[in-house]
């Protein structure tokens, strides 16, 4: 009689466990997540100031590359660069890119990028675009893709295009022009 009243608790509570599991999700009108607008193409363009030397360095290594490794491989660098409005680097700061870049590439220098653009003034402050992405920098233009957002980009997706404006390999300083086009709400 006891294992018969167990398996039927048992039962009871596979039961309850499945039928709340639907209340888990559920598809939403657009309306309950406030002011829903029109779809938007925004066009950003910030300049990212890398500085892996000196005595107030914007990005350290955190791993070192494999040795014998001509395209770094290996290396992983976190990374909070300021982001400004123009390429020299005491023009107005308008945000960081806050994550890291990972040396994906044996055979050339090709980074995985993960970062946030975390913008600090103006219209923007307080949001963010997502960036996740190959950057192969020895190429002229690179094509990353925007995953996501917060704030005014919430819901964000597009992508960025990067360009090396200057490149300084013995100060350890680099400057990269970023052009985004997000779309969102």
């Amino acid at each position: 009689m006891t294992k018969l009243i167990l398996i039927v608790a048992a039962q009871i509570l596979i039961f309850a466990a499945v039928a709340s599991a639907g209340d888990l999700g559920r598809t939403m009108n657009g309306k309950h997540l406030g002011p829903y607008k029109k779809e938007k193409l925004t066009h950003l363009r910030v300049y990212w100031h890398d500085s892996v030397n000196g005595r107030n360095p914007s990005s350290v290594m955190i791993q070192q590359p494999v040795l014998n490794s001509s395209s770094l491989f290996g290396a992983i660098t976190m990374m909070d660069d300021p982001l400004t409005l123009d390429v020299p680097s005491n023009s107005t700061v308008v945000g960081q890119a806050q994550g890291m870049y990972a040396a994906a590439a044996q055979g050339e220098i090709g980074f995985l990028m993960v970062m946030n653009f975390a913008f600090t003034t103006g219209k923007y402050n307080g949001s963010t675009i997502t960036i996740l992405g190959r950057n192969v920098v020895m190429s002229k233009v690179r094509e990353m893709p925007v995953v996501g957002g917060s704030g005014i980009f919430r819901f964000a997706r597009g992508y960025v295009e990067a360009r090396t404006k200057s490149f300084d390999p013995k100060a350890g300083v680099a400057i990269v022009e970023y052009n985004c086009y997000i779309l969102h709400y």
